[in-house]
């Protein structure tokens, strides 16, 4: 069974984190690190968010753009006790982009885009200890790059350098593989990078800035065990420190009282499922995730609070080869930005494949 469904847990990561709080888009999981012997996997992910709320009568229409997620991992043993693995992933990101030209009889905000983007790339060494439990840690190399058009506020642009620093992560499981039982919990550390921003207006000429922004630390718990003959359950509690992460440049903040970027609230995200194997070739598998509307503000470019979402996937296997699919759709939490704006009835699909070799 372990063989056959191991890779349930990997479901919401290969339909991506649509929606999820704050910047972030995959739950930097360390699932690779406990598959059979070298292991080769790419993943792609595309998700199709529908976010839209209205201000002072008008409506902001879709003001999501589709993004895309790639992904790589590769794992391997070096003897029976150590073995470790290499992740590159895309952690964090955000594509607002309200549709229209700012005039009148406009949605204020029309015509605003902005854009984050990261990549990260993680080493982990892992020590199995031989009684089930294993300990492991690891460097990640991360950047990260922002940009932002607001021509309400006199048509205000901002962008940053692409700036990369280190981070960590530590964590410790526990196995038991013949009835398919894992717990493993990671820390990953904060990343504090380095911006160098610049900003203007039609009032204000191109000035550079450099400011500080936090990519959160974060803690997850993964596990799954098996139930009955076949059948596995999986799931996964992760919190993430959004509240550290604030990017508020000295221009942006004579026009407006909030900053740029800003969460007032730390997040949890629980997901629980079900896989189950039908035979060599197939195994399906479904989840469920939920993370609290908490009724805080937000800001105008990530006007979502919360979620509830429902995944279903398959996996095929043949010889080495395994590939999963997932299909991801998420009810988007309503929520009231600083501006006014109600943003509600809101929704986001999303839809991923990974496929992996073992050699």
């Amino acid at each position: 069974m372990k063989k056959h469904i191991l890779a349930a847990t990997a479901l919401t990561g290969v339909a991506s984190m649509a929606a999820a709080g704050g910047l972030e888009r995959t739950p930097q999981s360390t699932a690779v690190l406990f598959e059979e012997g070298r292991y080769l996997e790419l993943s792609f992910g595309a998700v199709a968010p529908s976010i839209s709320g209205t201000l002072g009568g008008f409506e902001s229409g879709n003001m999501t753009d589709n993004f895309f997620n790639l992904g790589a991992a590769y794992k391997a043993d070096l003897n029976d006790t150590w073995s470790y693995a290499v992740i590159f992933d895309q952690p964090f990101g955000a594509d607002p982009l309200y549709p229209g030209t700012l005039g009148p009889g406009s949605y204020p905000f029309a015509g605003s885009v902005a854009q984050v983007r990261s990549n990260a790339l993680t080493g982990i060494l892992q020590y199995n200890m031989g009684n089930g439990g294993s300990v492991f840690g690891g460097l990640r190399a991360q950047s990260l790059q922002a940009s932002a058009n607001l021509p309400v506020l006199g048509f205000y642009d901002i962008a940053s350098n692409t700036d990369f620093q280190l981070g960590y992560l530590v964590g410790a499981a526990y196995e038991r593989p013949d009835i398919a039982l894992r717990v493993a919990l990671t820390y990953n550390s904060a990343i504090d990078h380095e911006l160098d921003l610049t900003e203007s207006n039609i009032l204000n000429p191109a000035a550079t800035v450099t400011q500080d922004v936090t990519l959160p630390q974060s803690l997850n718990l993964e596990f799954q065990t098996g139930v009955a003959e076949d059948t596995l359950v999986f799931g996964s509690v992760r919190w993430v420190e959004w509240s550290e992460t604030v990017i508020n440049p000295p221009l942006y903040a004579t026009l407006v009282p909030l900053p740029l970027v800003f969460f007032e609230d730390d997040r949890i995200t629980y997901t629980l499922g079900v896989g189950r194997r039908l035979n060599d070739t197939w195994s399906v598998l479904g989840s469920v995730s939920y993370e609290e509307s908490t009724g805080s503000i937000t800001g105008n470019l990530g006007p979502t609070d919360g979620f509830t979402s429902v995944s279903l996937g398959a996996i095929y296997r043949k010889d080495n080869m395994k590939i999963t699919g997932g299909i991801r759709y998420v009810d988007v939490g309503g929520a009231t930005s600083f501006s006014g704006a109600e943003f509600s009835g809101n929704s986001a699909v999303a839809a991923g494949v990974k496929i992996g070799w073992t050699f």
